[in-house]
């Protein structure tokens, strides 16, 4: 067995130590194996899985055993030149935290997001971007076009979440539909879900600057809870729900919102990793199409044009900024809930 070498450098992290327990301290990186290369990062966000691990200390088999370094939407500078992807030293580029092993028979299937034997950067056991430098598969680069921010590319990978819940979705042109939870994907969603020709589209938060942020990016109609939905469509319900919440009656409210025949794609992970009881004759009886969102495909090249051609906007998503010295304070206010707070994102080289 070989082991890998630790990098003799000064380098600073997040830990997550278990639930509730979130730390600065230093961190040594592990030596780029052959196939790897080291990176500086730019920019992190604060993702809701994260916020998930910090409050209960894993998200189902994922189980934080030792300290661990969070952090999976990142943007980085490289460390050395690498010619064979036209990428040189210094330059900015969005990082996949995905590495499926593409011979299991999900990875064969198309399924390479749902991969068992996946390798992502900031899941236990693998330690993630929340940190000053860490070794990155070269595979998982993606060249960047110029002009484009480190937050920008920082937000491709949430972006790409919600590309990929859009994809399962299938949105129709002109049919209801409505947004449970209106965070950083939800809020991505609507902005897709104009983009595909929804022209009744409701966004539901109970955080008024949420609703407020919905509205202005493609939202025809908002509400603090879902008995708007059935307010708004007369007791129909929506033809499609896209449920983005962290709550355990996320797939109760989807149900509950969702019209006969109608579609639920489920893309939040609820706290405690559990849902609240369903009554199965009331999704039965509306005989509906019930689907789950893990993460993404193939998508980060749409999620640039998205960017880059100013179809989506990632940057006014992003409300609260921290120095890697302040992130513990960035999880507290994530999970506080706090006012006007949307996205979080770290400046791990960031001087407060």
């Amino acid at each position: 067995m070989s082991f890998r070498k630790p990098i003799l450098t000064e380098n600073t992290a997040l830990f997550i130590h278990g639930a509730g327990d979130v730390r600065v301290g230093k961190h040594t990186a592990l030596e780029p194996q052959a196939s790897e290369v080291m990176v500086n990062v730019a920019a992190v966000g604060v993702c809701g899985s994260d916020l998930h691990y910090y409050k209960d200390g894993g998200i189902g088999g994922a189980v934080i055993a030792t300290p661990f370094v969070p952090g999976h939407e990142f943007s980085a500078t490289l460390c050395r030149d690498l010619p064979s992807l036209d990428l040189q030293q210094g330059e900015l580029v969005a990082v996949d935290p995905a590495t499926p092993c593409h011979v299991c028979e999900w990875c064969a299937k198309g399924y390479h997001n749902l991969c068992p034997k996946v390798r992502f950067i900031g899941a236990p056991p693998f330690n993630g971007a929340m940190t000053q430098s860490l070794a990155v598969p070269e595979s998982g680069l993606i060249k960047l076009p110029s002009g484009m921010t480190s937050d920008q590319a920082a937000m491709l990978e949430p972006l790409g979440v919600c590309i990929h819940a859009i994809d399962l979705a299938k949105p129709r042109l002109m049919e209801t539909v409505a947004v449970l939870g209106c965070g950083g994907i939800g809020l991505g969603i609507i902005q897709l879900l104009a983009l595909s020709g929804c022209q009744r589209i409701i966004g539901i938060d109970p955080q008024p600057h949420r609703m407020k942020k919905a509205r202005s990016l493609g939202a025809h109609f908002v509400g603090c809870d879902v008995k708007a939905v059935q307010e708004i469509t007369e007791g129909r319900g929506c033809d499609l729900i896209i449920e983005s919440t962290n709550s355990p009656d996320g797939m109760l409210h989807s149900i509950q919102s969702a019209a006969i025949g109608g579609r639920v794609i489920l893309v939040g992970i609820p706290d405690g990793d559990a849902y609240s009881t369903v009554s199965a004759a009331e999704a039965r009886r509306r005989g509906l199409d019930l689907r789950f969102s893990r993460r993404m495909g193939d998508v980060y090249q749409r999620a640039i044009t998205l960017v880059q051609e100013q179809r989506i906007d990632v940057d006014t998503l992003i409300t609260h900024r921290f120095a890697l010295n302040e992130s513990p304070e960035a999880f507290r206010l994530q999970c506080d809930e706090a006012e006007n707070l949307i996205k979080s994102m770290i400046y791990p080289s960031l001087e407060n």
